[in-house]
């Protein structure tokens, strides 16, 4: 089993979208049991809270349901406990690289960086109001970290040394 973190600053909106987005992607193609997925924030501010209502709806429109989610904080010790920790901006890598205390394992990437926009940001709806674009981002995204997981015969290494993805 694959473990995938997607992380954002608040955990209210791209980050969950991504986790919801990408299980979906993954019951879709039958290899739910090959991924845990989950998602977290960089930051305390949402610790607690349910994902946004205009994310919630975003998702909603695609038939993708996020109930029961609400916002954690990343933790040094996810880490450790997944495979891959996939970021929406720099912000986040760099808040992320803080809280785990560096990246010796190379988990850490942006969610575009499996798409022919590597290094790109996936904009905060938060800020932009345009939930639309995020979702079309994220799932371009997903798509393509799903099909590099694929390609690459990832799935299943759970902790075990994988293939440079940079």
């Amino acid at each position: 089993m694959t473990g995938i973190l997607f992380v954002c600053h608040g955990n209210i909106c791209r980050s969950p979208m991504a986790e919801f987005i990408m299980k979906d992607m993954a019951g879709k193609a039958g290899l739910s049991d090959s991924f845990e997925i989950a998602s977290a924030a960089v930051s305390r501010e949402e610790i607690g809270n349910p994902v946004y209502p205009p994310a919630r709806r975003k998702l909603a429109e695609h038939g993708i349901s996020c109930e029961g989610k609400t916002a954690r904080q990343m933790t040094k010790s996810d880490y450790g406990r997944y495979d891959m920790i996939i970021c929406m901006d720099a912000w986040n890598v760099r808040n992320a690289l803080r809280i785990t205390g560096g990246d010796q394992d190379r988990k850490i990437s942006l969610l575009l960086d499996f798409t022919d926009r590597a290094g790109e940001d996936i904009s905060d709806p938060w800020y932009t109001g345009d939930f639309d674009e995020a979702f079309s981002d994220i799932r371009l995204g997903c798509e393509g970290l799903l099909r590099h997981l694929l390609e690459n015969a990832e799935i299943g290494y759970n902790g075990k040394e994988q293939p440079d993805r940079r």
